[in-house]
């Protein structure tokens, strides 16, 4: 695909996307920018919501997954547990945010524990989401610069401020009342191209009729692993990490609950995450197949693939895959990335200018609010910047990996911390809070980093667990140890109301 038509398809997309938030930002103010004044249709949260979880990690790095004979379709497996995580956000975290009429839903803390833990939670999630948005758009970053700037020799940074660019100038005035109709649009584009893809790719290896059964022939389709528990890959820890997943990085993250927020009622939101949770299971399972196509295709055509994260764009750059296709892959690239690009980036404005700035407790003006806002959005954009240009010189390792390693580190806390307060009546100090949490990071951080396969280790060696492997149980782990220093150091004192 030649670069003109890249930059044609780039410059339209983004058109629509900048049209889109002028329509929607209009008289738009921090209400709108921050809660879409509570008039979001659930339906169109719960849509939008999909591209968003979904982002350009799923749509890149889930396919190149199950290339490995260890890995497979097992992040099945974590999607099953996600499933069961969204029913626990439904019914029992938004109920209470909703019942406090929260923005920040890191306000629950300070009512629960006092000014230090607000802090923390909210610091976390600052962590937390600068981490996630800047994987993503690596990842987004990389495969622009694979099919267009390197032939033109742009650097790297260069590629990097442009592409967050591109968000703040769609997401500085609407927020997340534009976010809830651009998300909308970027996950049908999505969709679409997921689906054509799958069609080309059938039609190119002559299995039309015949998809199911082939990919359950082929060498990538075993779904459940029971045999080593000490590989990072079986049931349990897949589930039960998939659970922990979705309630901390969903239910405890101001991104994703933001919009859940702008929802009429509590009913509409619950209906939002469930309707999601459903259909994330089988678009998943869609992604994993379409996975298991491209490296046939590869394989029979001959397209060398140098990472797993590049498979897709391989072969869909590749000379025998035609124009067709590499637009596709380009739409639902950049549909997937910046879906969830573009809401982290509002929701990290959000968090900052309420829960650092306290711009709607403090006595300023409307117009002193609205420059504010616009000021951490601008701030925000930069560090995100500068955390994709560090990440893509500190690591190597795929997308998916990188993220949920790190959602084991920084969301355990949350779930630990959120927990607590919700399960018991005990009472804490509140600087407690703080320190208990950084050493339940530090603890995880060591256990993990001295068994095997983690850096501490060397290859061959089995660690401190005698070859026992953490996966996507990283996050139970953390999130357990905070909760029982909670209860350790806490008293039996306090009815707490909320």
């Amino acid at each position: 695909m030649s670069s003109t038509v890249i930059v044609f398809v780039l410059v339209l997309y983004f058109s629509v996307l900048i049209g889109i938030a002028y329509f929607t930002s209009r008289k738009a103010g921090n209400e709108a920018f921050f809660i879409g004044e509570r008039k979001s249709p659930w339906y169109v949260v719960s849509f939008g919501m999909i591209g968003a979880s979904l982002s350009g990690v799923t749509f890149i790095s889930v396919p190149g997954w199950v290339g490995n004979e260890n890995n497979q379709f097992s992040y099945m497996q974590a999607v099953l547990g996600y499933l069961v995580g969204y029913f626990v956000v439904a019914y029992v975290l938004l109920p209470l945010y909703y019942k406090m009429n929260l923005v920040s839903i890191y306000e629950y803390l300070k009512k629960r524990f006092g000014y230090v833990s607000y802090k923390t939670g909210a610091a976390f999630f600052l962590l937390s989401r600068i981490i996630g948005a800047s994987v993503r758009l690596l990842l987004v970053a990389n495969v622009l610069q694979y099919v267009l700037f390197d032939k033109w020799n742009v650097p790297f940074e260069l590629t990097v401020v442009v592409s967050v660019l591109l968000i703040w100038l769609y997401t500085n005035r609407g927020g997340i009342k534009t976010i809830v109709w651009t998300d909308t649009l970027q996950t049908a584009f999505m969709l679409a191209s997921v689906l054509l893809t799958i069609w080309f790719l059938t039609d190119a290896l002559g299995i039309k009729g015949e998809i199911v059964s082939t990919i359950k022939n082929s060498p990538y389709s075993k779904v459940f692993f029971f045999d080593d528990f000490n590989g990072a890959n079986h049931f349990l820890k897949h589930f039960f990490g998939g659970i922990f997943i979705t309630i901390g990085m969903t239910g405890l993250d101001q991104d994703m609950m933001q919009k859940n927020l702008s929802c009429k009622n509590i009913g509409e939101a619950q209906k939002n995450m469930i309707t999601m949770a459903f259909i994330l299971v089988v678009v998943n399972l869609v992604f994993l197949g379409l996975g298991a196509l491209l490296y046939m295709y590869a394989e029979q055509f001959g397209v060398k693939v140098e990472k797993s994260d590049l498979l897709f764009p391989a072969v869909a750059m590749s000379e025998d895959s035609g124009v067709l296709l590499g637009i596709l892959f380009l739409l639902g690239l950049i549909a997937a990335a910046y879906s969830s690009a573009d809401s982290a980036l509002t929701s990290l404005t959000t968090s900052f200018s309420i829960d650092f700035l306290g711009v709607n407790e403090k006595d300023y003006s409307k117009k002193k609010r609205e420059k504010l806002r616009r000021v951490v959005h601008v701030v925000m954009s930069v560090i995100i910047i500068m955390a994709v240009i560090l990440l893509k010189y500190g690591t190597d390792e795929s997308a998916i990996g990188l993220l949920m390693k790190f959602a084991g580190f920084t969301y355990g806390p949350l779930i630990g911390i959120f927990f607590f307060g919700i399960l018991t009546q005990r009472y804490i100090k509140d600087k407690m809070v703080l320190w208990i949490s950084l050493f339940s990071i530090l603890t995880t951080f060591f256990l993990w980093y001295y068994s095997t396969g983690a850096p501490g280790v060397p290859k061959g060696e089995e660690g401190i667990f005698g070859g026992y492997r953490f996966g996507f149980e990283l996050i139970i782990l953390n999130a357990t140890i905070c909760f029982a220093l909670l209860f350790l150091f806490s008293k039996k004192k306090g009815n707490f109301e909320i």
